[in-house]
């Protein structure tokens, strides 16, 4: 039986900085890569003074770079240039999230790495790709996410957009979708074929997973923000306000569920209304429904609904503030307390995905 990780004997250069690039690259090392981080010998990564700093570095720079092994290189100098490029030849990837064009300014284009090592994967993470008129423009998360139409949709009954403390563009534009590409050619190159460039684009990678609003358009009937299927507009799947001023997150999309959920609340005469028998999404009885909803939850704290569900299989469920998260049993396998050699133990998430002999 083997308990060597999969990514094991796989080497990356890591030139990223901030958070998409360290996140995916993290999440390579946790699948146990070798990783090399390497920044400039001034600053270096930006995430290094972003928020408190303990001793030396941020615990957001902390957070998104455990397992690395770092090293300082000059890319503008010619000696440290070629210094990387030695590195490259025995490397299996190199990620990096400089501006389009960038790299090759620097002498270490695609075009030059591939001539250094045939079976490089490289992937370049940015906003809005490697070509077309919005590639040298400037961008962070909340710019993607506005661009791809998921901010539009990530409002409450007024309207107006909240800004998510998940850095969906980021995240899941920018880190899993790297990590998805150069897995993929990784597995290519290890099936014999030649190395690749792997084009990220944080925007389109948010926008081809806006899937409800894509059917809302193709059903010639886009939800108002707030008032869909999966954002508002059904009573059984909302968030309800308790005695004490936290929230409980009521799942129930489907009938089962639904039903069961009015058994708990007593309100057996709840059932008929909902979706799956007609209820209109962000309709006029959804909405009163809502209100009604909204006054059942009020009159019991966070526990005691909590305790009123805790055996009914109907997906209502308390939203927990990140402190208890942390603490709660559902997480015990990946949560745990990390000492860093500078700052001191903190808080660490370990990879979530788990692979058994």
């Amino acid at each position: 039986m083997t308990t060597e990780l999969p990514l094991s004997g796989i080497r990356v250069l890591d030139l990223t900085r901030l958070l998409p690039g360290p996140v995916a690259t993290m999440h390579l090392a946790d699948m146990g890569a070798e990783v090399i981080k390497i920044e400039d010998p001034g600053p270096g990564d930006y995430a290094r003074a972003m928020g408190p700093v303990r001793n030396e570095v941020s615990q957001f720079f902390v957070a998104v770079n455990r397992g690395k092994r770092m090293k300082r290189l000059d890319l503008k100098d010619a000696a440290h240039r070629e210094q990387l490029l030695a590195m490259v030849e025995t490397a299996d990837v190199l990620v990096e999230s400089f501006r389009p064009g960038v790299m090759d300014k620097l002498g270490l284009g695609w075009h030059t790495l591939r001539e250094r090592n045939p079976k490089l994967v490289m992937c370049a993470i940015s906003g809005y790709g490697q070509h077309g008129p919005y590639a040298l423009l400037a961008g962070h998360d909340i710019n993607y996410i506005g661009y791809a139409g998921m901010l539009d949709q990530n409002a409450g009954a007024d309207g107006v957009p909240a800004l998510p403390n998940l850095q969906v563009g980021d995240l899941l534009g920018g880190a899993q979708s790297a990590l998805q590409g150069i897995l993929a050619a990784l597995v290519a190159v290890k099936m014999g074929g030649a190395g690749r460039m792997v084009d990220v684009s944080m925007t389109a990678a948010v926008m081809a997973h806006n899937i409800m609003p894509l059917v809302g358009v193709n059903n010639g009937a886009p939800a108002a923000p707030g008032r869909d299927l999966l954002t508002g507009g059904v009573p059984c799947y909302n968030v309800y306000r308790t005695a004490d001023g936290r929230y409980m997150a009521v799942g129930a999309l489907e009938l089962k569920f639904w039903q069961g959920c009015c058994d708990v609340l007593q309100r057996p005469d709840l059932k008929p209304r909902h979706w799956q028998l007609g209820q209109q999404v962000g309709g006029e009885d959804a909405m009163a429904l809502k209100a009604e909803l909204d006054a059942v939850f009020a009159a019991r704290t966070l526990a005691q609904w909590t305790e009123a569900f805790a055996d009914a299989d109907c997906c209502v469920t308390p939203v927990l503030r990140t402190e208890e998260a942390l603490q709660h049993p559902l997480f015990r396998d990946i949560v745990s307390r990390r000492m860093h050699d500078t700052e001191g133990e903190s808080w660490s998430v370990a990879q979530p995905v788990r692979f058994a002999p």
